[in-house]
């Protein structure tokens, strides 16, 4: 199907990389819980270790659901890829950037 326009769309994303400085917006999907249908898009600082990102940021979201046990052994996946975690890692040292989306389940 062809698509028509008016013009060319030339306005930068408001959502772009530069604008968080060392931050970066990482997408947190629980995939097949149908409490949360979608993923949650979080602000984290790219140097921030993989534990900390889970205890500060996936750990309180998650734990909205009744069925969240933080202490169960989940599988993950970054950007639809088998993805394993390593706690003092960085989360640009694990490959997690902006705008990616970390899921997991089990």
């Amino acid at each position: 199907m062809a698509l028509k326009t008016i013009g060319t769309y030339e306005f930068p994303s408001r959502s772009r990389q530069e604008l968080y400085g060392e931050d970066m917006l990482v997408h947190v999907w629980w995939k097949d819980n149908p409490m949360f249908c979608a993923a949650a898009t979080f602000r984290a600082p790219q140097a921030m270790s993989w534990a900390d990102f889970r205890a500060a940021i996936v750990d309180p979201w998650a734990s909205s659901d009744p069925d969240y046990d933080a202490s169960h052994a989940f599988s993950w996946g970054l950007d639809g890829q088998p993805f394993t975690p390593e706690p003092g890692t960085s989360l640009a040292d694990l490959g997690i950037g902006h705008k990616h989306t970390l899921s997991f389940w089990g």
